[in-house]
């Protein structure tokens, strides 16, 4: 089977036997609109690698995609028809790249998913196979969160901070330190020259981190406000498809989550326990693109063994 997993950055292809033997992979560009021809050249370069011929028929049995930015049933059915047309398996899957992280961190094809990385997600799945997510997209459909977020509210606060509009903190000099300039006011002017870029901004959450850890009143309550966002995520899915009293796996994943840090973790698992009890916080233990490969490997019907031969893999 062919599995991928496409984000905004990066995008990761493997090729999966039927016993879960990984037979070969290629990482290429992410994508803000994924679609067949921007997948060509990776699928291309994944079948060479295996010794394969796409243009000379089927390479597997099936497609495993899951992919950012594929957010409404109407965008899955569109590449899903794309992929049938390029023929590169007999069937396909499209699904949005919060599937792959659930199924990445469950021991079982249900559970509930919560990405915290640049931005913020989640997604759950029953056990009687409903569904349930957000659409994502920014501030204006509710979300508060992820890299990209912080690193906006952080550079507020600072700024705010140096100029007397708000309270003083430490991401005042640290943020000005961490991007080489001596004042906040020459932070703002490197992003309104264009010096400083989002992606750069992201990066903040680092200096975020250290000045809560040394107790910046204005740093541990940003920190907590994100620990509260993910468990909202998290309880909300939970709730719509009647979890929180089941004994669930809870995936936490992306940059955020996954830096460990005790705030966020202690945080989000201290609340998650409160109200489901019985829910087993899970940190993803393989990457994603193993997670679009377990679940084609389960839409396969693939036994036991071939999915923990492919965790084993990875």
């Amino acid at each position: 089977m062919l599995a991928i997993d496409g984000g905004n950055s990066k995008t990761d292809l493997a090729l999966i036997a039927d016993d879960g033997s990984l037979l070969a992979s290629v990482r290429g560009p992410g994508s803000t609109a994924p679609n067949g021809s921007t997948l060509a050249p990776m699928v291309a370069e994944l079948a060479a690698k295996a010794g394969l011929d796409p243009a000379a028929g089927p390479i597997a049995r099936h497609t495993s995609a899951c992919l950012a930015n594929v957010d409404l049933p109407e965008e899955e059915a569109a590449l899903s028809a794309q992929l049938a047309e390029l023929r590169w398996t007999d069937t396909s899957q499209v699904l949005n790249d919060t599937f792959a992280l659930l199924r990445s961190g469950t021991h079982r094809p249900w559970g509930v998913a919560v990405v915290c990385g640049a931005g913020m997600n989640c997604a759950g799945v029953a056990p009687d196979g409903r569904t349930a997510r957000f659409l994502a997209l920014g501030h204006f459909t509710g979300d508060w969160g992820g890299g990209r977020w912080l690193g906006s509210e952080i550079m507020h606060a600072a700024m705010r901070a140096e100029d007397g509009r708000g309270p003083e903190t430490l991401l005042r000099e640290r943020v000005a330190r961490y991007f080489g300039e001596s004042t906040m006011h020459d932070v703002a002017v490197a992003v309104h020259q264009g010096r400083l870029t989002d992606e750069q901004v992201i990066t903040l959450t680092r200096v975020l981190f250290t000045a809560a850890d040394e107790g910046d009143p204005l740093s541990v309550a940003l920190v907590d406000r994100q620990a509260d966002e993910v468990f909202l995520m998290a309880r909300s899915v939970l709730d719509r498809l009647d979890l929180a009293g089941t004994e669930v796996e809870v995936v936490l994943g992306g940059g955020i989550l996954a830096s460990g840090h005790p705030l966020i973790t202690e945080g989000v698992e201290t609340r998650l326990k409160e109200h489901a009890p019985a829910a087993l916080p899970r940190y993803a233990d393989v990457p994603p693109v193993a997670g679009a490969a377990l679940l084609g490997l389960d839409h396969l019907g693939a036994p036991p063994e071939a999915l923990a031969r492919l965790r084993t893999n990875y």
